[in-house]
């Protein structure tokens, strides 16, 4: 810290200096800095200043494994002292750098006057598996004798720790790349070179490093990319394209511009050469047992074939070479039937397999059944199926060389390679009247055109080519040949009658009836309008049945003509005349009267159409004048109103004397009910009484029969009672008797098993003593024993006790041992402890 002081106009800087902190002051006369290193205190002159700041200086102390970089650095002798100057001043290596490391300076150091720090940082750690890239800055040798030129580059490979030179300069620190299995490195020589398997390699050269492991760049190496090896199977390959000449890695001279494929059969996986260029990908081409396709630009040994094309036929498996397509994909054999067939053409002159000779755009049918793939030389036109026809059904079939159109009715028929189906082509209507008669509209118009006549009609077919017709009569089914077209009739139709509402294309030849409302006029001005009914028929002649047709609108000519005739028979008659005869005077107008008995003949006949009125029906007859009908409703209403009253009241006459009758009967039946009424209750009366009395017997007997039962129930009761008394007593001796027995029972087998458990321990004791003491007599021995017997008391207490025994007893049948002074000399000798003789 700095501490300023004023005396006498001057200032004074005290300064106090720890151990490890420094200053630079600066003399303002000599214009020389020097270093005060602490601890001290440091009061500068007037002519002094402290350069370094305010504060003091810490030392630089170096961490392991740091360096510092330093601008200006101070020089040093042989022996490592600062070297000075004649004025005693620190010599500055002025535009050097210096770099110091912590195992240079272990210690902190200061900063010297002029001495900069450029950079602090840690040592380079260069791992295993990694390179540092150096360049040299300047010319040096190092210690071990090599030189080193400006912008020579060199690597050092780890692991290790790298100091940094001064000469030189750090241009990157390089890992390696791993290059796995199926895959490289592709690289490029920025010079010319020698790498490290020995290759020559020229400025610009790429190639392929695919040895598996850890790669470190060359400083002549360049990455461009890792490459992915492509795998391949029995379903890819790959197609390639040469960017220059080059042998591939199959050992095959490449031209520039050059296509091949590669497939599994060469290789698993293959990686691209920086001279290859992958076009695609491509799929195996499968073709089943029943398809083909066709190659477009095949390669035949590795000749291209343009504009030619090949078929392949399934069953197989393929990969388009370069420059090869399928023409329209793939596509499915034909397998034709009996009943299919193709229509084929060729398209270059070639033999088939008959040795027949084919020209371009001659056409043939291949019939079935057969399995059939069209050469290359050949087109399909079409398939044709064949047309299944009933006795009734048909096609229209045209010779496309002749140009005849003909029918083909009844049976199954394939077209054959020079006809087509021909379409039938009619008027609108007669195509309306089609699509009434079947329903829906005619859709196949190659299909034979039929029509169901009706029975009892007929139809006319005209055949345009030969100017003929013909007449069908039903019922029939009319077939309709190419050059001919029914003949549509138009009739009048509706109420009244209007030409051209009818259209048919047959005629009913009848009996039918017809309706029409005509408008007469009789003498007396009188105008009526009649509504008429004519029953009609045609008589046929089979000789000319065309005569049927020879009146276009027989029901229009037909009402015309009846019209005709009553408006003329009424404009000759008055209109009471006529109202009076009206069925009469119209008979006799449609019908004409019979030359010879003036009787109305039956019928009227028209001969040009052979068409024939049997009857005629007066539906009504109205006037149109309005006071005519004014006056015939008033007649027609009192008539009516006259008619009505008589019925009225012979209506009411049969009901009153309806009514008085079942009025007689009505109070004979209540009579006759009141009287069973009577009856009834007389009987009811009865029948409570009967009912009465047996109830009050019936009431008697219940007590009587209930008080008895009741008696004879108490009395059992209490004998079954005493007997169930009796038995529960003895079941209770019973079973007292049976558990004391039980009792008893157990307890003697229980002392039975207690002394058979005691005599059995008593035995297996006195067995398991016996083998304890004669195993320990084995043990000891004969000799021990003889040993014992002449030996002292207490050695034999001590040898006892040794084997565990509180006694012994020897004996043998020579010389027997009273027991009783044996145990009584035993207790005087040790009379502390008891011991027993087994």
């Amino acid at each position: 810290m700095c501490i300023r002081d004023r005396y006498m106009g001057f200032f004074w800087e005290i300064m106090r200096l720890a151990v490890f902190q420094y200053v630079h002051i600066l003399n303002k006369n000599t214009s020389l800095v020097r270093i005060e290193i602490g601890p001290k205190s440091i009061v500068t002159e007037a002519h002094e200043i402290i350069v370094t700041g305010n504060d003091p200086v810490d030392f630089i102390v170096l961490k392991p494994n740091t360096y510092i970089r330093i601008k200006n650095p101070v020089i040093r002798d042989s022996h490592g002292e600062l070297a000075r100057d004649k004025n005693e001043q620190i010599k500055v290596a002025f535009g050097e750098e210096e770099i110091r490391t912590d195992d240079q300076f272990p210690d902190p150091f200061p900063l010297f006057p002029n001495e900069e720090i450029i950079k602090r940082d840690a040592l380079p750690i260069v791992e295993r598996d990694c390179v540092i890239n150096l360049r040299a800055a300047r010319d040096f040798t190092e210690k071990s004798g090599t030189v080193k030129r400006a912008g020579e580059e060199w690597q050092i490979r780890g692991p290790l720790i790298y100091i940094p030179q001064i000469q030189v300069e750090i241009v990157s620190i390089q890992h390696s790349i791993l290059v796995s299995k199926n895959n490289a490195l592709q690289l490029k020589a920025k010079r010319t070179f020698v790498d490290t398997e020995g290759t020559k390699r020229i400025a610009g050269e790429e190639w392929l490093m695919t040895r598996e492991g850890q790669y470190i760049l060359g400083l002549d190496e360049e990455l461009i990319q890792e490459v992915k090896g492509i795998i391949l199977t029995n379903q890819t390959a790959i197609c390639l394209t040469a960017k220059r000449t080059f042998v591939d890695k199959y050992g095959k001279k490449r031209r520039a511009g050059e296509q091949w494929n590669v497939t599994n059969e060469l290789a698993s996986v293959h990686i691209c050469d920086p001279s290859e260029v992958v076009l695609a990908v491509i799929e195996k081409t499968v073709l089943r047992t029943d398809e083909y396709c066709y190659i477009l630009n095949p390669r035949i040994n590795d000749v291209k074939y343009l504009g030619r094309k090949i078929l392949i036929i399934g069953p197989t498996a393929f990969f388009l070479k370069p420059g090869e397509e399928i023409d329209g994909g793939i596509k499915k054999k034909y397998i034709l039937s009996d009943t299919e067939a193709l229509l084929v053409q060729a398209n270059e002159v070639f033999e088939d397999e008959d040795k027949t000779r084919k020209i371009p755009g001659q056409q043939w049918l291949i019939k079935g059944p057969i399995c059939y793939v069209p050469p290359t030389q050949v087109g399909i036109l079409e398939k044709r199926n064949a047309i299944i026809l009933d006795k009734t059904e048909g096609i229209y079939v045209r010779n496309k060389k002749t140009g005849e159109i003909r029918a083909q009715i009844g049976q199954t028929y394939m077209l054959s390679e020079d006809e087509e189906l021909s379409e039938k082509h009619c008027t609108q209507i007669v195509d309306e009247l089609l699509s009434l008669h079947y329903g829906k509209p005619r859709e196949n118009k190659y299909k034979l055109i039929t029509y169901k006549c009706p029975f009892n009609a007929t139809m006319q077919i005209y055949d345009y080519k030969n100017r003929k017709s013909r007449v069908i009569f039903g019922p029939e089914l009319a077939y309709l040949q190419p050059n001919e077209q029914f003949t549509v009739t138009y009739l009048s139709g509706k109420i009244p009658k209007k030409h051209g509402q009818v259209k048919t294309l047959h005629l009913l030849l009848g009996p039918k009836f017809s309706t029409d409302i005509i408008t007469v006029e009789s003498c007396d001005h009188a105008k009526l309008e009649i509504k008429l009914s004519y029953n009609w028929r045609f008589k046929v002649d089979r000789r000319n049945p065309e005569k049927l047709f020879n009146a276009q609108d027989f029901v229009g000519d037909l009402c015309k003509s009846m019209s005709s005739r009553i408006r003329g028979v009424v404009a000759g008659v008055h209109f009471d005349e006529f109202h009076k005869c009206s069925v009469a005077n119209i008979k006799k107008a449609v019908f004409g009267l019979n030359k010879e008995t003036k009787e109305i003949n039956e019928a009227f006949f028209f001969e040009n159409n052979g068409l024939e009125v049997f009857n005629i029906d007066i539906q009504h007859i109205e006037p149109t004048d309005k006071n005519t009908k004014t006056s015939l409703d008033k007649t027609v209403t009192q008539a009516i109103e006259i008619t009505t009253k008589i019925q009225e009241q012979e209506a009411r006459r049969q009901a009153d004397k309806i009514e008085q009758e079942e009025k007689g009967k009505l109070d004979r039946l209540v009579l006759e009910n009141q009287t069973k009424v009577e009856e009834a209750k007389k009987s009811l009366l009865q029948l409570k009484a009967d009912s009465n009395a047996v109830k009050m017997k019936g009431q008697a007997i219940a007590e009587a029969q209930a008080k008895v039962s009741s008696e004879e129930i108490l009395a059992k009761a209490k004998v079954r009672n005493a007997e169930l008394a009796a038995e529960a007593k003895t079941i209770r001796d019973v079973s007292q008797i049976a558990y004391q027995k039980e009792k008893n029972l157990i307890e003697l087998n229980h002392n039975k098993a207690e002394a058979t458990l005691a005599v059995k321990f008593g035995k297996e004791s006195a067995d398991i003593q016996a083998m304890k003491f004669g195993s320990i007599m084995k043990s000891i021995g004969k000799e021990t024993l003889i040993e014992i017997a002449s030996s002292g008391p207490e050695m034999k207490g001590k040898m006892l006790e040794g084997l565990g025994l509180k006694g012994y007893m020897i004996m043998g049948s020579e010389n027997p041992i009273n027991l009783f002074s044996t145990a009584e000399g035993m207790i005087q000798r040790n009379p502390t402890q008891l011991q027993l003789f087994l």
